[in-house]
């Protein structure tokens, strides 16, 4: 692997920053983003990159890209290369489904990747991994299908073109090129790698271990064959957050070895739980979280509630300091949701 690729891959801060595909948390000043790039070893997404992008697709860039929310990637740039050439790309984002419904959080990468779908005008496979709900949540096979098919509602509802998309889940697809390829990653991967990459332990059952390659092969166009017959080297991009960084490093490795191009990145900070930055928003927390199907009178409960404010202790330390916007939650969840900069903007002065 190479240097620009390696880096720790569950990363432990000295302030109990733990960043893997199944936990993020972090002490008080929350996540340390510039620590968690320089260890898994991708590149800062810059101003010259976003504003590549606005001028080939003849669009203002998403405001996720405006205000650095997605902040990172790996070979971004190779993929604007191709587009700027006329060549296309095809896109992937997944969802371990665990809960009955779609939380804001989950949806900062389908929204993402529909414009990007929208801009670039190309294909879009989206994975439902009930199988690894089944190995990490200890649900039943019939309870993870399920959920998948619940979350698929939320998932359709975000508006990708239906011409462009291919929904599936690993419990009903998984099988001929699909498991094919997946025996090709697994092959070229030491359970040596596999724990250093993952942190699996002794203690853990061999599915979880199996795990990797599925998510893994849905980068290799080969994987479908009915979508993209005859393109096995067709590249792809990964919209995603960074907690995923781990299988794809692993993927990045293994891709040439068996003959296919490197997925690239595109990767995303974490939208905070209601209690703060220190973690993202979970949906095995209800606390922590607003689910697409919460009413607005929930959601105005749970802010109340929940939300960690950026107030001060006092009416006058607040009269005289104003908030500690760095903090408060509801201004980052605005940062996320509201277009409109002067409005933010506004917002952010008279609070």
């Amino acid at each position: 692997m190479a240097a620009a690729e390696q880096g720790a891959d569950a990363v432990k801060e000295e302030e109990e920053q733990v960043v893997n595909p199944w936990e993020v948390s972090a002490g008080k000043g929350g996540i340390d983003y510039d620590k968690l790039v320089d260890q898994f070893g991708c590149q800062r997404l810059n101003a010259a990159l976003v504003d590549r992008v606005a001028r080939l697709t003849g669009r203002p860039p998403h405001v996720f890209l405006r205000r650095g929310l997605f902040f990172a990637h790996r070979d971004f740039n190779d993929i604007l290369d191709l587009y700027e050439k006329g060549e296309k790309f095809y896109l992937y984002t997944g969802r371990g489904p665990s809960s009955e419904s779609l939380h804001l959080g989950h949806l900062i990468p389908f929204m993402f990747t529909k414009y990007l779908q929208e801009a670039f005008n190309v294909p879009l496979v989206i994975q439902l991994t009930d199988d690894e709900k089944f190995y990490w949540k200890n649900l039943t096979v019939e309870e993870s299908k399920r959920l998948a098919r619940e979350n698929a509602k939320d998932i359709i509802a975000c508006g990708f073109d239906v011409d462009r998309t291919f929904i599936f889940t690993d419990f009903g697809y998984v099988g001929g090129a699909f498991y094919e390829n997946m025996a090709k990653v697994a092959r070229c991967v030491t359970y040596n790698k596999a724990v250093g990459i993952f942190g699996f332990s002794p203690e853990d059952h061999i599915g979880k271990c199996s795990f990797p390659p599925v998510q893994a092969v849905p980068s290799f166009p080969s994987s479908f064959p009915h979508l993209f017959a005859g393109k096995d080297q067709l590249r792809c991009l990964i919209p995603c957050a960074i907690d995923q960084d781990p299988y794809f490093r692993m993927t990045r490795d293994v891709a040439p070895r068996i003959g296919y191009q490197k997925p690239s990145l595109i990767e995303s900070r974490f939208f905070p739980a209601l209690q703060g930055e220190n973690t993202k928003m979970s949906a095995s927390d209800a606390n922590s979280a607003i689910y697409v199907t919460d009413s607005a009178k929930e959601i105005k409960t749970k802010v109340n509630k929940y939300a960690f404010s950026g107030g001060q202790d006092s009416i006058e330390l607040h009269r005289k300091l104003g908030a500690n916007l760095d903090v408060d939650v509801p201004i980052k969840y605005l940062n996320f949701f509201l277009e409109d900069d002067d409005e933010l903007e506004h917002i952010k002065k008279v609070i």
